[in-house]
């Protein structure tokens, strides 16, 4: 055995630099075979297993040395390495710190150490390998794009070519051929910052031959240097742009005139023959013409088509991959290509081309086969079934004996693991590494290879499961006809290594071969778990650790694979300099998430323990139990219910009418008492024993359902624990426990702590249900903790909460296979760690462990949940949004529109009479409107001479004439038009609740408004219900009827989705039945009210989860803003590609939204643009309205975006300013994390286009603000002037300013906008960061900006989250207007600082913003505050279905009142608003005992929160009201302190 060395961490020497780079798309299908990403076989033999003619790739270690070298430690620190640079200058291996051996190969362990083991080292350097620079031989650059790790490999090729073949070979990666720092100089290669060294090989260079070269940039870089090389140019499997440089002698792929590039017509019609016909086995087609195509082109005349088999074979050998076949390659290139034949005709003829070395396109794999085929042509199973007969067979467990290989009983779950072809034939030791942990941790792995474009033709053909068999036999289910039993076997998960989508693989990912829709069936099928993890490809191992993943990498591994439903993502390892190493703890984190899914899956439902979390943040306020959109006491109900019905033991809730969701809740916040956890586990029975015998005394500070016989719970006793912080420590382990000690000392304990110093763990057990509150994140009372400490460590209760639920319960602990997080939106996800690409330090991953994670999630939260699932491992199930209300009017806005309708009607009486009675209505109209405030909103002007002046008097004045009064009642009439027809969330949703008709109806008039009538609406509901009977009739008769109603479905929902009136019409037009546009309204009515039919599917989604299955992935968004794309809800919600924004659509909206935004500015600043304005730019607006802010960003600044072949945005180019017209506008983007995050490539791009404004040659300091700014701060020696992206510190979420609100601990308003401008300090982008860690506090350029902002500017994307629904509004955009202000000068009329304007964009859809000839609703903050004040909190309307939501409900309407006072202190809101809030809530004696009766701490709150605006002086009201508030909150402060036992 290999003897090994360990080695302790160095220190201080220098990173190897991992350039940024913005990715690139892959490219489509339609161009031949130039998309291809994997190589062709052959057709697969009888034989059990395949041999191939190439060498093992597993029988020697990969070669890692001083080629490759870092270190990755328990805590994820790494060994600095010196960088040493080959002959031609760059870096292509890394010198060994000095206490090392130069022979090594490294191995990632667990611990503080490294494992170093002896082996050779093969060099880099073309002149070791005897290919020094031959004036006379040919001159190759190759170029390996990001399969770097093959570097070594092609060196090696080159250097056995025979001696008629001999050639000066380059290779380089993609890293090698731009550098950062040449970018910076305008003068090298055009200010593209080409690599010299590569620039100069490629123009010296005979031939070229280039693969996996996607980067815009390099794209760019490359294109502008092959028209110099002089021979053949093969390019492979790269962009668009490029691939149409491929050259061999007559053969080209240019584009001639106006056509496409590629092959010749002839060529493609011959493809055409080679596939299914389906539009998803296309490229698959393409890979079996490239075995027989050049043997065909033998048979065709003519040099071009002589050419073209030359560009053929050679790609085919290239496609075969490995070192012979590269050899052969650059053989054939030589032969026919570069050598002289009239010089070496002799040498020529006597050389013959090696033979293809064939590797299948399809097998499997395994170590054990590998370990015992040293020296023998490798061997590979040809199909599942005959794989799985070796690994069960007595055979294969004697050589494992033999070998001391650990193999997985079999009995064990069968994993199918998908894994990347090339990989499997470049010999790369992870493979094999990966199959032998899987098998150590107890799976039985079904490891097959495959080129990457066909990897669901595996799961459609080769595997089976046990609920596609049983469907098949129950006739439910029918398989396709290319499914092969003799050769398939049932599996119980599957794992795809290689990212990407399941149908297409990389190809897949373009618009031309993407096909989610047949992805979702065959998963659906086979319902098991689809999980996706993978080494990092195109990023390195300490780039990730430090800045998680990023770019390209991001997408391959988490966005495209989320449009199939991909769950518990793992990155297994990465790039350590050219080569890929794994992680085994990530690959047993991995496996650890399959077996949670495998134990869930071979557990009957009756014996499975189950977790239900509910929310509870912030303490005190009545938030037990509450969850955005969701009424979640209600939910937990149905959900109990469910699970009883479902075979699962819920003890005796199901079956007792007493047993409530309410009293549950009431329960759980009884627990969550400060004055219960004091008194330790033991004593938290009694307290909720005796708090229900106060409710049966009649408390009105508990809930009435406690009142119940057995309190309403059902039989729900308390389950809880004392736990020790020694046990804690002995649970987390050494590492995670060190972490949390030193966070949390004994002093500072945290929260949930006890009288005793244990720390409480509690909840409720209902049969083998626990049901919880998650642990309180631990900053409440101590907000600006965060601001001073990136790395929040969770505090002792929190870690024990989790720690607890997961431990078995024979270990004293819950046991749970599976929590259920009920709400959105929980804490876990936001915990510190990786922003993506969880490691061992992120503590969502520690937590967690392999426990599932069910997440129900609002279905029109896309942004938030994307952290959710990719920092919490959640497995999304969306629940619908409420259904919408309309605000109307009441009160005087109610008496207001009746006396402008009798002033109309007067008016025309009296036209008609000569009297003029309409005139007395004048003085009452104006009275009302003042009484109402409209006159704030539309204020009345009279003109005089040149001035124009605001009445505000009570009387109107004698010179006001009837038109100007007449325009003036008619603008007051138009915005109470606008106001009555605000829509807003009418109440909470309840899982798995079908809408009622009178909810149906409120949808649809939301969506179609007046195009709908309400007659349509009931048809289109009575038809649906029809089709119910229908349906439920059929089912009962036949399946046959089951799957008509399917395809029914599945056309209307093509029918209404993919079809425009347009196009309905064009199609018809050879029909003698047209199709009415009130036809296809009333279609996609009645598909709407079929979608929204489905919520029970909600339910139905977290019952197929807890048996292990898969769960159908939709788009998150709503049905307004998104269409019926969203629905139905149940669905694993996902995000949209980063890689398409902005939209043509978001585009063309966000130009007109600046235009209207400047035009708006100028006007009121006498003509002059603003010199800065700042952007907020939030994940959730972005992924709705599909990149609308962004657009905003460029359209200010004077930029547009650029997209390359595929579609994709690739550069934001500046607009010329003679096309412009006017100023560049300087852009202060404030990014949420979640935007930094989920778009890192948006974040590049922005950033790159900052700077290249900043520096844009011929453009004056007037004309373009963003070089005068930066030109000051360079003038002043700051760094990076051009910084314009700013965000949160790295890892880390919000502004803090709505946790320090909330608390109430802060003095002066300016000091929330110090607070966000502290935690908004880090900038972002390409150009930030350094090798490995993006972001950089720059606090002189942020003042600078902030200084110069003039306007800020924030998109709302729907009706459920407007300004005054969530605390983040004023906590971001009013606190960074608030930040700005705090630098302007006094204005001398005021004597204040001099006001910030915040503009509103509501893109809720419809309406002017959809009609690109109306101008956009853009509007100042103070404006919109109070539309959506009268129109939901004011509105007695929305207060009633509030408080008939029960806890829920008082907590939302306490929140809003939260929020009143953040806006206050941030911006401005009216005197008027906290009068009527104290009106509606506090001061009305039947509210106030509803919103005590149901959430004390809430109603609590809520006169607070008054009480608060007035003693800050936000809220000037007379002596007697405050004095009746005071004794409110007196009472309410009494009732809710009382606790007895």
């Amino acid at each position: 055995m290999t003897a090994r060395k360990r080695y302790r961490r160095g220190k201080g020497t220098t990173r190897n630099r991992q350039r940024k780079r913005q990715p690139r798309g892959i490219i489509t299908p339609a161009v031949f075979l130039l998309s291809l990403t994997a190589a062709a076989g052959f057709s697969l033999n009888s034989q059990p297993f395949i041999t191939s003619t190439s060498t093992s790739p597993f029988q020697k270690s990969s070669i890692i040395g001083k080629a490759v070298f870092a270190e990755l430690c328990r805590n994820g620190d790494f060994i600095h390495t010196k960088k040493q640079k080959s002959t031609h200058g760059l870096v292509r291996s890394t010198q060994l710190h000095a206490s090392r051996r130069a022979s090594s190969e490294l191995f990632y362990t667990d611990n503080d150490e490294v494992d170093v083991v002896d082996a050779p080292i093969t060099s880099l350097n073309p002149s070791k390998k005897g290919n020094d620079s031959n004036p006379s031989c040919p001159n190759i650059v190759l170029v390996t794009g990001f399969e770097s790790f093959n570097r070594e490999l092609y060196m090696e090729a080159a250097s056995q070519l025979p001696n008629s073949c001999k050639i000066n070979i380059k290779v380089f990666a993609d890293k090698d051929i731009r550098s950062a720092q040449l970018a910076a100089m305008s003068d090298t290669e055009e200010g593209m910052g080409i690599n010299p060294e590569f620039a100069d090989a490629v123009r010296h260079a005979d031939a070229f031959v280039g693969s996996l070269i996607f980067d815009y940039d390099d794209v760019l870089a490359v294109k502008s240097l092959l028209p110099y090389v002089k021979g053949p140019r093969l390019l492979f499997e790269s962009a668009t742009e490029i691939m149409e440089f491929n050259r061999v002698g007559s053969f080209t792929m240019e584009k001639t005139g106006d056509g496409p590039s590629g092959p010749p017509p002839a060529v493609k019609a011959i493809l055409s023959k080679f596939s299914s016909g389906k539009e998803e086995d296309k490229i698959n087609g393409y890979l079996k013409m490239l075995k027989v195509g050049p043997d065909l082109l033998k048979f065709i005349p003519g040099e071009k088509a002589g050419d073209l088999r030359t560009w053929l074979e050679a790609y085919r050998y290239w496609n075969q991959g490995g070192k012979n076949n590269v050899k052969a390659m650059l053989q054939l290139l030589t032969q026919r290509c570069l050598v002289k034949k009239e010089s070496s005709a002799a040498h020529v003829s006597d050389t013959v081309l090696p033979q293809l070395e064939i590797t299948p396109d399809v097998g499997l794999l395994h170590p054990l086969l590998l370990m015992q085929s040293s020296g023998l042509p490798n061997q590979y199973f040809e199909s599942p079934k005959k794989y799985l007969d070796w690994r069960l067979s007595p055979e294969c467990v004697s050589l494992s004996s033999k070998k001391g290989f650990r193999l997985a009983p079999p009995t064990a779950p069968r994993v199918a693991v998908l894994l990347y072809r090339k990989h499997v034939i470049s010999g790369l030791r992870y493979i094999s590494d990966l199959i032998t942990i899987i098998e150590s941790q107890g799976l039985l792995p079904i490891p097959i290879f495959i080129n990457g474009v066909e990897a669901h033709t595996i799961v459609r053909d080769l595997l089976t499961s046990k609920h596609e068999i049983e469907g098949v036999a129950h006739g439910t289910t029918v398989r396709d006809v290319t499914y092969q039993p003799s050769k398939a076997a049932s599996v119980d998960a599957i794992v795809n290594t290689i990212g990407f989508p399941l149908v297409g693989g990389p190809a897949g990912s373009m618009e031309a071969g993407r096909n989610v829709a047949v992805a979702e069936t065959l998963l659906t099928s086979m319902n098991v778990p689809y999980i996706v993890a993978s080494p990092l490809l195109v990023q390195s191992i300490p780039q990730w650790k430090q800045s998680g993943v990023l770019g390209l990498q991001s997408v391959i591994l988490y966005s495209l694979p989320e449009l199939d439903g991909a769950i518990d993502t793992c990155v297994l390892g990465g790039l350590v300099g050219d080569k890929i190493a794994l992680i085994p703890e990530r690959v047993r984190k991995m496996t650890s998430r399959v077996n949670g899914w495998m134990n869930l899956r071979r557990t009957p439902p009756s014996e499975r323990k189950i977790t239900i979390m509910v929310y509870g943040f912030p303490p005190n306020v009545g938030a037990v139990g509450t969850a955005a959109l969701l009424d979640v006491p209600n939910s937990l109900e149905r959900l109990l219910k469910r699970l009883d019905k479902d075979g699962y033991d819920v003890g005796g809730f199901a079956t007792d009418p007493d047993a409530s969701g309410e009293s549950l809740v009431a329960a759980l916040a009884i627990l969550s008492e400060n004055s219960v956890i004091t008194t330790g586990a033991s004593k938290m029975q009694e307290a909720i024993d005796a708090r229900i015998e106060r409710a049966k005394k009649g408390d009105i500070t508990t809930a009435a359902t406690l009142a119940r016989p057995g309190g309403g719970l059902g039989g729900a006793k308390v389950k809880a624990f004392d736990v020790s912080r020694d046990d804690l420590d002995k649970s987390l382990g050494k590492y995670m426990s060190k972490k949390v000690n030193r966070a949390w000392s004994e002093k500072d304990r945290g929260p949930g702590v006890s009288g005793k110093g244990q720390l409480v763990v509690s909840g409720i057990q209902v049969g083998n249900v626990w049901i919880t509150v998650q642990p309180l994140l631990g900053v409440e009372g101590d907000p600006m903790r965060l601001l001073f400490e990136r790395d929040l460590t969770p505090h002792p209760q929190y870690c024990a909460g989790y720690e607890w639920m997961k431990k078995p319960e024979e270990e004293g602990g819950i046991g749970s296979q599976a929590v259920i997080h009920l709400g959105m939106h929980g804490t876990v996800e936001w915990l510190p760690g990786q922003p993506l690409g969880n490691d061992r330090q992120s503590w969502s991953d520690e937590l967690l462990g392999g426990l599932p994670n069910i997440y129900v999630y609002a279905a029109n939260n896309p942004s938030e949940s994307i952290l959710a699932k990719r920092r919490g491992y959640g497995t999304l199930v969306s629940y619908n949004v409420p259904p919408y209300g309309r605000a109307g009017l009441y009160l005087e806005l109610a008496n207001l529109k009746d006396l402008l309708n009798e002033y109309r009607e007067s008016k025309a009486s009296d036209n008609v009479s000569g009297k003029n009675s309409h005139v007395d209505l004048r003085d009452a109209i104006w009275s009302s409107c003042q009484r109402c405030e409209i006159t704030a909103d539309v204020p009345l002007l009279i003109s005089d001479g040149e001035e124009t002046n605001v009445v505000t008097g009570a009387d109107l004045p004698e010179s006001l004439t009837d038109d100007i009064f007449d325009r003036w009642a008619l603008t007051v009439s138009d915005y109470l038009v606008e106001l009555q027809d605000r829509l807003f969330s009418s109440g909470l949703h309840t899982l798995g609740d079908t809408p009622t008709d009178t909810e149906m109806t409120s949808y649809l008039q939301a969506y179609f408004g007046e195009k709908l009538s309400e007659e349509d609406c009931a048809k289109a509901i009575s038809k649906w219900k029809e089709e119910q009977e229908f349906k439920t009739k059929g089912q009962s008769e036949s399946n046959v009827l089951e799957t008509i109603w399917s395809s029914f479905q599945e056309f209307a929902m093509k029918f209404t989705q993919d079809q425009s009136l347009e196009s309905i019409k064009e199609s018809n037009n050879a029909s003698e039945e047209k199709i009415s546009e009130h036809d296809v309204i009333f279609a996609e009515a009645t598909n709407i009210v079929s979608l929204l039919g489905q919520t029970t599917e909600e339910l139905d989604s977290i019952m197929n989860l807890l048996g292990g299955g898969y769960i159908k992935p939709k788009p998150g968004g709503d049905l307004l803003r998104d269409g019926t794309s969203v629905l139905p809800t149940g669905r694993n919600i996902h995000a949209l590609d980063p890689y398409r924004m902005p939209s043509a659509g978001a585009w063309a909206r966000g130009q007109r939204a600046a235009e209207e935004i400047l035009r708006q500015h100028c006007e009121a600043n006498n003509g002059a643009y603003p010199e800065t304005t700042a952007v907020t730019l939030w994940g959730l607006d972005t992924i709705k309205t599909r990149g609308e802010s962004i657009a905003i960003v460029l359209s200010l600044v004077g930029a547009r975006p650029v997209k390359e072949g595929t579609g994709r945005t690739v550069r934001y180019d500046l607009v010329p300013l003679e096309e412009l017209g006017r100023p560049r506008v300087d852009v202060l983007a404030s990014l949420s994390g979640i935007f930094r995050d989920s778009f890192a490539n948006v974040v590049d791009l922005l950033d790159d286009m900052f700077e290249r404004a900043a520096s844009a040659e011929n453009e004056p300091d007037e004309m373009n603000f963003i070089k005068k700014h930066a030109s000051e701060l360079a003038a002043d020696g700051v760094e990076r002037p051009a910084a314009r992206l700013f965000s949160n510190p790295p890892g880390d979420y919000g502004s803090m300013v709505n946790e320090v609100v909330s608390s109430g601990d802060w003095k002066e308003s300016e000091s929330l906008g110090e607070t966000w401008k502290g935690r908004n300090v880090f900038s972002y982008g390409r150009n930030e960061g350094n090798e490995v860690r993006s972001g950089t506090a720059r606090p002189v350029v942020l003042d600078k900006l902030l200084s110069t902002t003039e306007r800020v500017v924030q998109e709302i994307d729907s009706v459920e989250y407007g300004l005054t629904d969530i605390q983040e509004y004023y906590a971001n955009t009013g606190a960074l207007k608030k930040a700005a202000e705090n630098r302007k000068p006094l204005d001398s009329t005021t004597g204040q600082k001099k006001k910030v304007p915040l503009s509103i964009i509501e893109a809720f859809g419809g309406g002017s913003f959809e009609d690109s000839s109306a101008r956009l609703p853009v509007r100042d903050v103070e404006d919109v505050l109070r539309l959506e004040y009268r129109s939901k909190l004011l509105n007695p309307k929305w207060r009633d279905t509030m408080i008939d939501q029960g806890s829920g409900g008082a907590y939302e309407i306490s929140q809003r009142m939260t929020a009143i006072v953040g806006w206050a202190a941030t911006a401005d809101v009216d005197n008027f608003v906290f009068d009527e809030a104290a009106e509606r809530y506090a001061l009305d004696e039947e509210t106030a005992k509803k919103l005590q009766k149901s959430n004390p701490e809430a109603f609590k709150n809520v006169v607070r929160r008054l009480l608060e605006a007035a003693g800050r002086g936000m809220w000037e009201t007379d002596d007697e009201t405050i004095e009746k508030l005071r004794d409110l909150y007196s009472d309410a402060d009494d009732l809710v302190e009382q606790v007895s036992f």
